[in-house]
């Protein structure tokens, strides 16, 4: 990554092969997934404090070769999904801290893995902080592609009675209802939330899982159930957080759960390996969109501006 901006500033380079430090572990990448937040880091949407030229990415699968002092030998030859702090994994080879990588159980591939890794890690925290209780109706924003996609065939599992989804366009409405949505609204039109309203039928959301954000939240408000209705703030799609303020909620008697920030990051590291348990074990399907060779990051990242991707682009070195 030469710069922030646009996809062309990512641009394939012969770089020095990492070395494993103390405490680190060193992987040949196997499957790199493209994440959405990472096209934001990308166009500078968020600062960077970095000195460019960097070598980008934040996650990948792969096999451990060689370990530093003090890190596990054992886990040379084991497959792992790692997490990088400092980036880096755009690349054939990466090296990271030893607790930054979680062993990839037998029954799902490095591709899968990658692709489950980061959405569904997102969407079981969001659904233990939701509290469902057995009998409530919950709306899933973006329900056919990443979190939501997760999101959206757990939700039940975790106490939804009511599913209703929006998606942005047709095939990934499709695909939300084959993960178990009651109902999907096109969240492109003008006057999706009108829809909604018509679709709730004089009942009411208690649980709003919102990644999309911007001012379609407030409008959200007036259809939650007073007193506990809560909305779960996990994304900004529309490209601004949920513009909702304090006293919107106080005078509708609601919650607005923030998630985000140090804490909320550890809660989703730590449930990676229930995510990738749960793709092994076939109670979670992976979302893959498309596999590209490593050198067409620039082109993955494209592709996710335009929203076209119906899963997770995974890049593969040697492809």
């Amino acid at each position: 990554m030469t710069a922030t901006g646009g996809p062309e500033v990512l641009v394939p380079t012969e770089v020095p092969a990492p070395r494993p430090q103390a405490g680190e572990l060193l992987i040949r990448t196997e499957a790199i997934p493209v994440l959405f937040p990472e096209t934001m880091l990308r166009s500078g949407a968020f600062p960077l404090p970095v000195q460019f030229p960097i070598v980008f990415g934040t996650q990948a699968a792969g096999v451990v070769t060689e370990a530093g002092a003090g890190a596990d030998r054992a886990l040379i030859g084991q497959r792992v999904m790692i997490r990088s702090n400092a980036f880096g994994t755009y690349a054939e080879q990466v090296s990271v801290p030893v607790e930054l990588a979680v062993r990839i159980p037998d029954g799902i591939s490095s591709v899968d893995a990658a692709a489950v890794s980061m959405s569904a890690s997102v969407a079981l925290p969001l659904l233990e902080t939701a509290k469902l209780t057995g009998t409530e109706t919950v709306l899933i924003e973006a329900a056919g592609t990443g979190v939501g996609a997760y999101l959206t065939q757990l939700a039940k599992e975790f106490g939804a009675a009511r599913v209703i989804a929006t998606a942005g366009s047709p095939e990934k409405a499709e695909q939300a209802q084959g993960f178990g949505a009651d109902v999907v609204i096109d969240h492109s039109a003008p006057d999706w939330t009108d829809r909604l309203r018509e679709t709730l039928g004089g009942a009411t959301l208690d649980v709003v899982f919102d990644s999309i954000g911007g001012e379609s939240a407030l409008a959200l408000l007036d259809l939650m159930t007073p007193l506990r209705g809560r909305m779960l703030g996990y994304g900004f799609l529309s490209g601004a957080p949920a513009q909702v303020s304090t006293m919107d909620l106080i005078m509708r008697g609601l919650t607005f759960i923030g998630c985000s920030g140090p804490a909320w990051l550890a809660g989703v590291a730590a449930a990676r390996a229930e995510a990738l348990e749960r793709a092994a074990a076939g109670s979670i399907s992976p979302l893959v969109d498309r596999v590209l060779p490593l050198d067409q990051a620039a082109h993955a990242h494209r592709l996710l501006g335009e929203r076209v991707a119906k899963g997770t682009i995974v890049l593969q070195p040697g492809v």
